[in-house]
């Protein structure tokens, strides 16, 4: 029977939980997800429990942070003055928001709120979370040459 090894083009059904049982992700109602393992177009981990498994089977893997977004670091933190802002900015926890600087963009979201004081993170949403995937290997359609 043949094996996902890397290189190939595969087709995935996934359903991804925090350690609480939240879903925070999932492929259901939607197409499979296709992806060429071992070329990093997802995280590490997810690529590597793909691995090995032949086409209809099912793996449940539980995904430390280093093979997955990383642990949060404490330097993508920021504190910037709340003049920063437009007045009229409704800022609330939660709210994702573009920053640019040196000629790049990047994601953060706000975690703190103070009269004169905003936190940004700008760290990944699941940094630092163990993330446990139940992947199922719907096809494998060819194989990439490297």
């Amino acid at each position: 029977m043949i094996k996902a090894q890397a290189g190939d083009k595969v087709k995935v059904h996934y359903e991804g939980t925090l350690t609480d049982g939240t879903i925070f992700d999932s492929s259901e109602g939607r197409e499979p997800l296709e992806l060429t393992l071992g070329t990093g177009q997802v995280i590490p981990g997810f690529d590597a429990a793909i691995m090995g498994l032949s086409p209809g089977e099912s793996v449940v893997t539980t995904i430390q942070p280093a093979e997955a977004y990383g642990e949060s670091n404490p330097e993508m933190i920021l504190e910037v003055e709340r003049d920063r802002f437009p007045e009229d900015m409704e800022l609330e926890e939660g709210l994702e928001l573009q920053l640019s600087g040196g000629g790049q963009a990047f994601m953060v979201r706000v975690i703190g709120i103070a009269p004169d004081k905003v936190m940004l993170d700008g760290n990944h949403p699941l940094a630092g979370e163990a993330l446990t995937f139940k992947i199922t290997l719907e096809s494998i359609a060819s194989k990439l040459i490297f």
